[in-house]
């Protein structure tokens, strides 16, 4: 099947009122996988990661939601937001199980792998590490950044942090020393940072630039360009193709190993704020500034999710040529 008879139709998730500014998938579970949603409104919400349909929204925040992800096995979410607090929920019943003040806004949260902490990152210009076992314990405390924390991780089997800040830096925390130890710098602030499936390798969005760096050494590995200011990229579970999204509306999709681009589809309506594949690389998500989600296929015209490959069976149809993927 020629995949340029073919047109990407990206399935749209709507429910938000406001821009949807970050989203995260569960790994794959007894259920399926999930897809969580951070946006202005206020309101995270717990969708279905392959058809998009809503599960759930978890209400309990005064202000506009910055970031929100799910442990691996979706039992847990957690949202950072601007009423100065970092949220733990329960992911199956949606109650709040923990709230955790901060002096500033929350734009960042994410789980370890066994789900006993989280890690925040405030305007503060701190990162800080919460217990959910002991949630009135003091927490651990990272400070250096000169700028507000944008995103805050998790790496080397949970013994370290990886931060990126409006410094214009991304560094790395020794949680047994609690220092900083290593530290990358940037011509422009890095908008996005993420860990590959099998723990190697580190993505990090800046400027119009996508890097790629070892994840246990921080060694470069690569840097693309790409045609706008990135806000966020994903690289495929295979590690093949990577795709992102930023101020011109569009999804691009390129192969990570020669850093040529493949695709680029316009589907938003405003700005991309995020972008992430799926655990099984089926799908990518996006999330934009018109507050919308979209769901668009990594291989078009597969049968997957609500995507449906359908081939003409009457030639003299009009509606049949070319070849289509029709969501349903």
């Amino acid at each position: 099947m020629a995949a340029n008879n073919l047109r990407q139709i990206p399935l749209t998730c709507s429910g938000h009122t406001r821009p949807v500014v970050h989203l995260d998938f569960s790994d794959i579970c007894d259920s399926g996988y999930f897809l969580i949603s951070a946006c202005k409104d206020g309101s995270p919400m717990l969708r279905h990661g392959d058809t998009g349909d809503w599960v759930g929204t978890f209400e309990g925040h005064k202000g506009a939601v910055w970031n929100a992800t799910l442990n691996r096995n979706a039992t847990l979410a957690a949202s950072g937001a601007a009423d100065f607090t970092g949220k733990v929920w329960n992911a199956v019943s949606g109650a709040e199980i923990h709230s955790f003040q901060h002096k500033h806004i929350v734009k960042s949260v994410a789980f370890d792998m066994d789900s006993e902490n989280i890690v925040t990152g405030s305007n503060e210009k701190l990162v800080r590490v919460f217990n959910l076992e002991q949630p009135e314990a003091q927490p651990e405390e990272y400070a250096g950044h000169t700028g507000a924390i944008k995103r805050a991780l998790f790496c080397r089997g949970d013994k370290c942090i990886i931060s990126a800040a409006e410094d214009k830096t991304v560094r790395l925390w020794d949680r047994m020393t609690g220092i900083e130890v290593q530290r990358l710098q940037f011509n422009s602030n890095p908008n996005s940072l993420e860990i590959s499936s099998d723990n190697h390798i580190l993505t990090i969005s800046h400027g119009s630039s996508i890097s790629f760096w070892e994840i246990d050494t921080l060694k470069k590995l690569k840097e693309v360009k790409v045609p706008t200011n990135v806000a966020s990229a994903s690289l495929h579970p295979d590690k093949h193709v990577f795709v992102c999204g930023g101020e011109d509306f569009k999804m691009y999709k390129f192969d990570y190993i020669t850093g040529n681009e493949i695709e680029s589809f316009k589907g938003h309506f405003g700005p991309v704020h995020s972008v992430k594949f799926s655990p099984d690389g089926e799908l990518y998500a996006s999330g934009s500034e018109d507050g919308t989600l979209r769901l668009w296929q990594t291989t078009v015209g597969k049968t997957y999710g609500l995507w449906k490959c359908t081939e003409p069976t009457d030639m003299g149809n009009s509606l049949s040529s070319p070849r289509e993927v029709q969501a349903n």
